[in-house]
């Protein structure tokens, strides 16, 4: 996509957004909510026009080739039938099979229902399913038809950790197979281990993209330690020169200074408050320090 742009009224969903999702590798966009990440994966699947800018999917452009779909596979983000495109009464099996039928070389049925752990719910109405179950019988609707390229956004959310990692499998398989993944995420954890490419997105624009292992390389240690929350870390920062966060009640990180130097300073800070730092820790960067530090003050 290159200067792709989308606005509800005065609201720019997607503001002159480019950047390549490479072939048969898993890309990933992170970004906080209404950063314009679900907007994307629809305009890319053909599902909403653009206002502007340019879109390629296998050298087509969605919108304006129908014949593109049946080599592209969706799941979308939301759970419910509007969503996935199936009736309430309409039972597991039956749903998927019919799915299948639209395909010139389908999946399994029966093997993909085991895969994802849907074999025992084969005869249940979809709107008897919990939201998990719905997130996995549309990932299952995504990828029935053997597509080329596949969105997926936010896959696992509201996935407990056994349908999260049998996710996560069929992605990599799905990948060691040729296809091309577009996925949406908010679990950094599941970028890292999925992701050959990730493309960080704030306020509609591409604000850095690379590999985990590009988007983590910086030559400073992060200093990690917990203590009270809510301690005034705008003057930790002033004295250290250097990038201080409260990433969650309680739990700091200081980023930008030679470990010794954080440790030390910390220690001595912490002290002049009477509050003793527990946990302290150094490490090298996450994919989390980086997206929090990229889209650290964006509309969420």
């Amino acid at each position: 996509m290159r200067d792709l742009r989308r606005a509800y009224g005065q609201v720019r969903a997607v503001d002159g957004l480019s950047f390549a999702a490479p072939t048969a590798a898993v890309t990933a966009v992170l970004g906080r909510n209404g950063a314009g990440k679900t907007t994307t994966v629809e305009i890319c699947a053909g599902l909403r026009p653009r206002d502007g800018g340019a879109v390629a999917v296998l050298g087509q452009d969605p919108w304006r080739n129908p014949a593109l779909k049946p080599r592209v596979g969706v799941m979308p983000q939301a759970a419910g039938s509007g969503a996935a495109g199936v009736y309430p009464a309409a039972r597991v099996r039956e749903v998927l099979a019919l799915f299948a039928s639209f395909a010139a070389r389908p999946l399994d049925v029966d093997a993909l229902l085991d895969r994802l752990d849907l074999t025992r719910l084969a005869r249940t109405p979809w709107r008897r399913l919990s939201g998990g179950e719905q997130q996995r019988l549309s990932l299952a609707l995504a990828v029935v038809g053997r597509p080329e390229v596949v969105f997926l956004d936010e896959p696992t959310a509201g996935l407990d950790v056994s349908a999260r990692h049998a996710t996560w499998a069929l992605v990599e398989d799905l990948r060691a197979a040729g296809v091309s993944v577009l996925l949406t995420t908010h679990a950094m954890d599941e970028a890292e281990r999925l992701a050959d490419h990730v493309v960080v997105v704030a306020a509609g624009r591409v604000v850095a993209a690379g590999s985990p292992a590009a988007l983590t390389r910086d030559d400073a240690d992060v200093v990690r330690f917990t203590a009270v929350p809510a301690l005034p870390v705008a003057e930790l920062a002033a004295r250290l020169g250097a990038q201080v966060r409260e990433v969650s009640a309680g739990e700091y990180a200081v980023e930008g200074v030679p470990a010794q130097a954080a440790l030390a300073a910390v220690t001595a800070w912490c002290a002049e408050r009477g509050v003793l730092p527990e946990r302290l820790s150094t490490g090298r960067r996450s994919l989390e320090d980086v997206f929090l530090g990229l889209t650290d003050g964006t509309a969420t």
